[in-house]
């Protein structure tokens, strides 16, 4: 038997007030799905994490993206046992690797001590079973959460 995609593709302008929107919108489809309030939770912050990046980094000033091409892309790609979010701009590429801090783990550390760039990509990858970061034309970013049903629990 061959596993069924389904994709849910939404296009919103890449302003900060249209992350509400794509919260919203994946919680009905994990909701459907049965992932946990917990697990949605997290999706909801790993994808505002994503798309945030996107609004505040991809078309910062100097970006050749005309304004009405300032969008972000969000897909949700259902699968019987998982849920990926692919969250794509076409603005200014990012290499995540190289703008993440490169430092020791964030336990122990006070407040000071610890830069703000690259925090998201941790606090994605912490929330998520899963996540690729592509940069070419603009950034993609892959988040996924598998669905652990109730009786894989006992």
């Amino acid at each position: 038997m061959k596993a069924i995609e389904e994709v849910v593709t939404l296009q919103v302008p890449a302003t900060a007030e249209y992350v509400d929107l794509v919260r919203v919108t994946l919680y009905g489809i994990a909701a459907k799905m049965g992932f946990s309030y917990e697990a949605i939770e997290d999706m909801k912050v790993a994808v505002s994490e994503a798309c945030n990046n996107a609004v505040l980094y991809a078309y910062e000033q100097g970006s050749s993206a005309a304004p009405e091409e300032q969008s972000v892309e969000i897909k949700f790609v259902k699968k019987f046992d998982s849920l990926s979010i692919i969250v794509k701009d076409n603005g200014r590429s990012v290499d995540a690797v190289s703008e993440a801090p490169q430092t020791s783990p964030l336990h122990g550390k006070k407040i000071d001590e610890i830069h703000s760039g690259g925090l998201g990509l941790y606090l994605m990858q912490a929330l998520m079973d899963q996540v690729e970061v592509l940069s070419n034309a603009g950034t993609q970013v892959t988040l996924t959460k598998r669905l652990v049903r109730s009786e894989e629990l006992a």
